[in-house]
């Protein structure tokens, strides 16, 4: 099965990150900017380039939104819970994953990757059933982040926990009745868990967390998007351990 990457920064990205590429689809027409260093980088990887007019992109693509550009790849590989642990290993850092709990929106699991990519989160899983995966959608929201950050996919994310604990992480779960992210020690090897829109995060794996975690708030709204919570709880732990590293003041 061929899966597809759309769009001039989540193609460009995924050569650099040496994603396998079958081919890529450019818009016939004249050709500037980032689509010339992607024509480039193609034909040093000996990547077939084809040319077909808007028309054809249009139909073909899957997100709407292809700026141009499509490429053809293998249906997306997941990765093992072993491969986000030797990630963390081999860069001598404390492990830092986020589990999501049933997150069905692909914008939101998109923007979670994204966001992963930037603090150097080592990896997210989700679970196999009742979850967004990762579709050339996600792949086109993460803004190409989804090439260099590894996504295993669980049958049982209650045992995936379970697992974690016995290989020395800690499991903190994003929840309204949890102690303030800015008041709670973040530092060390870490799991986040983050609930599905709407839902939280359900009953069993909650009560596997070692600890809640909960992001202050004094507005009439009494929560956040899914995207938006992972966002603010992943920059707080980024910053805790920038700060222990002596980089942030």
């Amino acid at each position: 099965m061929t899966d597809q990457i759309e769009g001039r920064n989540p193609v460009l990205e995924a050569l650099k990150a040496k994603t396998p590429i079958n081919r890529i689809i450019i818009e016939k027409g004249e050709k500037r900017g980032s689509i010339l260093e992607i024509i480039s980088m193609a034909k040093d990887l000996g990547i077939p380039i084809k040319e077909l007019d808007k028309k054809h992109l249009d139909k073909i693509s899957k997100t709407y939104n292809h700026q141009g550009i499509i490429a053809e790849t293998a249906e997306y590989k997941y990765s093992e819970i072993e491969d986000l642990l030797e990630k963390a290993d081999k860069r001598r850092e404390d492990a830092l994953l986020v589990i999501l709990d049933g997150i069905e929106d692909p914008y939101n699991l998109g923007s979670i990757i994204r966001t992963s990519d930037a603090v150097g989160a080592h990896g997210i899983v989700i679970p196999k059933r009742r979850s967004a995966s990762v579709t050339p959608l996600v792949i086109k929201s993460s803004a190409g982040a989804a090439a260099h950050v590894p996504v295993a996919r669980e049958t049982n994310l209650n045992r995936t926990v379970e697992m974690l604990k016995e290989k020395g992480l800690w499991i903190a779960g994003a929840d309204m009745e949890g102690t303030s992210i800015y008041e709670t020690d973040l530092k060390g090897p870490l799991a986040l868990v983050i609930g599905g829109e709407g839902k939280g995060i359900s009953r069993l794996l909650k009560e596997k967390c070692d600890f809640l975690v909960s992001i202050p708030m004094v507005g009439e709204i009494s929560s956040l998007n899914a995207a938006t919570a992972a966002a603010i709880i992943l920059y707080e732990i980024f910053r805790q351990r920038s700060s222990k590293q002596g980089a942030v003041p």
